[in-house]
């Protein structure tokens, strides 16, 4: 801040300079000047112009100094009184451009509240053809085209399931109900769901839930869960899916492994980017990008952490690390 307010107050400062140079030079050049006094009435004149600049310094840099603090907290009415004609200007300017931003955002907050809630009212209501699709697909007596159906139908059930959680998840922290819950019901209810799915592609699932019950929100953790099946399951080719829960250091660990098309080492560390898709297969239109984004934002509200392996052309293996109880005390009152 010395340094800006030196450069702010360079012209003044050349001034007084230029000023003090000048009386020397005429005291020195014209004998009839006393040459003596004139350099000791120009020091005391220095010393008094140097106190000045340092009183001037703390005085008008305490209005900028706080400016400069609201970085990262735009707040005018932080700001103590202006006292300058200058300061007034700059205070009066903040404020307006403050309000007017404020009234801006407040408006921009209520048109995205108001999308969300039409988009979620939308998904609702489109459920509801989608069920009736989903008797009529089960009454088709063809086999191979009840099963091209019900695979279609599920990826529509699936986008829509991700929207739908895409909405939920900024307020997530006002929907979640930590409690005891069970693992098995949650995997079997998913494994459940993708199951014209997995016929279709010849796929199995080898269960093994040595941990039986974790502390968590059962919704969302069918939701993550729900995610990384999907995933398995779209990258794998007649072969089985492994889900294993077991305890380590204290955690109870939940793994899902496959062995599909794996995950290349350049793209591992972006998978959970929102809108990632893979860079080795740009064709592949159905991926969104968006699954393993959501799973990983719900995990972190629910303290989970995943773990990720995979080898290019031999599968991936996800793990899900659960929170022990005492790290669920800042979220007390959920």
């Amino acid at each position: 801040m010395i340094g800006r307010y030196l450069v702010e107050r360079r012209s003044w400062l050349l001034l007084l300079l230029f000023l003090h140079l000048l009386i020397v030079f005429v005291a020195f050049i014209d004998t009839s000047i006393p040459l003596m006094p004139i350099l000791y009435i120009t020091l005391l004149s220095s010393m008094v112009c140097l106190v000045f600049i340092m009183v001037r310094y703390q005085q008008e840099t305490k209005f900028y100094k706080q400016v400069e603090a609201m970085e990262h907290a735009y707040d005018p009415a932080a700001l103590r009184m202006a006292e300058s004609p200058f300061e007034r200007i700059v205070e009066e300017a903040m404020s307006t451009h403050s309000l007017r931003n404020k009234k801006e955002a407040s408006g921009h907050m209520l048109l995205l509240e108001q999308e969300k809630d039409e988009l979620l009212s939308w998904i609702h209501e489109v459920k509801t053809p989608l069920t009736a699709m989903q008797l009529m697909i089960d009454r088709l007596a063809e086999e191979p085209l009840k099963s091209r159906l019900n695979y279609e139908w599920l990826r529509i059930h699936l986008l829509l399931d991700q929207q739908l959680h895409l909405k939920r998840i900024p307020f997530i922290e006002n929907d979640l109900y930590i409690e005891d819950t069970w693992l098995e019901p949650v995997i079997h209810k998913e494994i459940k769901d993708l199951r014209s799915w997995c016929i279709q592609k010849g796929i199995g699932f080898d269960l093994s839930l040595e941990a039986d019950h974790v502390l968590t929100d059962a919704k969302w953790l069918g939701f993550i869960v729900r995610q990384i099946l999907t995933n398995a399951v779209k990258y794998s080719e007649a072969s089985d899916i492994e889900v294993r829960s077991f305890h380590e250091e204290g955690h109870v660990m939940l793994m899902v492994q496959d062995y599909g098309r794996g995950i290349s080492a350049k793209d591992l560390p972006r998978i959970f980017d929102r809108g990632f898709t893979s860079t080795v297969l740009h064709q592949d239109s159905a991926a969104t990008g968006m699954g393993l984004y959501l799973a990983h934002k719900a995990a972190e509200s629910l303290h989970i952490r995943i773990e990720v392996e995979s080898v290019y052309g031999k599968g991936s293996t996800f793990r899900l690390a659960f929170p022990v109880p005492n790290d669920f005390d800042q979220m007390t009152g959920m």
